[in-house]
């Protein structure tokens, strides 16, 4: 995970504004049930499309910016609706949050969750801010799975549908998946680094004459670990335990390769193999090779039971959006919402109900805002 995307990362859904410190004159823009939205928080928001319009598509990024920026306050809207029913819910967010912080410091490569706070803070980031927008992220989400998700019903004659209609979008060219464990000759004289191109690692070449010992040694560890391999050794396990490529950490995994992109020894062996298949060790500039593939797919349109699961996908967001949309617009027609003059909310329902203006509901929004102030100065 790139470090300079930190900010945008749990702002990455419609449902969540940047929530950055700023000094603005406050305005209440929405009432939502017994909560504000403020035109700070609006602002916010907007700034933040911006960003990630940018960040999608940055040659288009004005019109982009210009189709989405209407629905700025329905999303605010839709947020704090997606938020109070969490609450009604019992979903807090807490454990998920845990989860979701270990793992944004594994893909970062960050020792600890203070590291990741010191990244945030870095960037101009309130840490409890960083922490909410998460939160608000995971409750959200898990609203949208338990409330719309699970009840939307796929068939199998919609997926064969699906499969007939984008069968020409699915054609692909053959490719394989490949793995690797490396050993390399330990010499007197330490050898170069293995490059980051897993091409250049696995790209075959005289062996070095200047240490036969250290090659033949390289070679026996090699045909040791092959044999552990045949014998019903784990690659992975082994990969990470005895590879010195850099691969290493990954298990092995060197990623997917298209016929022309390694080297015409390597394509000959490795694309005869199916999936699951081990070569036998092979020499190569850095010393010798184990291959496996992991998966050999060929040319043309895969079979739809192999390509199922993102049939099964595609058709569940197809469906997501419609019927979240009618769930938001129901949640609408529940609460009481009033909206400043001059904003629209175009997810608005015409059978919301408009609520009554009272001084004890002028004083409680007067309390929120002082509330919201205080945290944002």
């Amino acid at each position: 995970m790139n470090k300079r995307s930190l900010a945008l990362i749990v702002t990455a859904t419609i449902f969540v504004p940047a929530l950055a410190s700023a000094q603005v004159v406050e305005e209440i823009i929405a009432r939502v049930n017994n909560s504000i939205i403020t035109h700070s928080e609006y602002v916010r928001s907007k700034d933040q499309l911006k960003d990630e319009v940018k960040q999608q598509d940055a040659a288009n990024a004005d019109k982009l910016y210009a189709e989405r920026e209407k629905d700025v306050l329905r999303d605010l809207i839709d947020q704090q609706l997606l938020l109070e029913k969490g609450k009604d819910l019992g979903i807090n967010g807490d454990t998920d949050l845990i989860k979701r912080e270990d793992q944004m410091r594994k893909e970062m490569k960050l020792d600890s969750i203070e590291d990741l706070e010191k990244e945030a803070t870095k960037q101009g980031i309130s840490w409890e801010d960083f922490k909410q927008n998460m939160r608000n992220q995971i409750i959200t989400q898990r609203v949208i799975g338990e409330e719309v998700g699970q009840k939307l019903a796929l068939n199998k004659d919609e997926e064969q549908k699906f499969y007939d209609t984008h069968k020409a979008e699915m054609e692909q060219p053959e490719y394989i998946r490949l793995s690797e464990i490396l050993i390399t000759p330990k010499t007197a004289t330490p050898a170069p680094a293995a490059p980051a191109d897993p091409n250049a690692a696995a790209a075959p070449s005289a062996p070095p004459a200047d240490d036969p010992a250290a090659l033949s040694a390289a070679e026996a560890k090699a045909n040791e670990i092959l044999k552990q391999l045949r014998d019903g050794g784990k690659f992975e396990e082994l990969a990470k335990k005895s590879s010195d490529g850099p691969s290493a950490a990954d298990g092995g995994a060197l990623g997917m390769f298209k016929r022309g992109q390694l080297a015409k020894e390597l394509e000959d062996r490795t694309f005869a193999m199916k999936s699951g298949e081990i070569t036998d060790v092979i020499r190569v500039k850095q010393g010798y090779a184990i291959l496996r593939v992991d998966e050999h797919q060929m040319a043309g349109i895969p079979p739809m039971k192999d390509v199922l699961p993102k049939i099964q996908d595609a058709l569940y967001y197809e469906k997501l959006q419609p019927a979240l949309r009618a769930y938001l617009t129901k949640l609408r027609e529940d609460a009481y919402i009033k909206y400043a003059e001059g904003y629209v909310d175009t997810g608005a329902s015409p059978n919301q109900t408009a609520p009554i203006e009272t001084s004890s509901a002028k004083e409680s929004d007067a309390k929120k805002l002082a509330k919201k102030k205080k945290k944002v100065l």
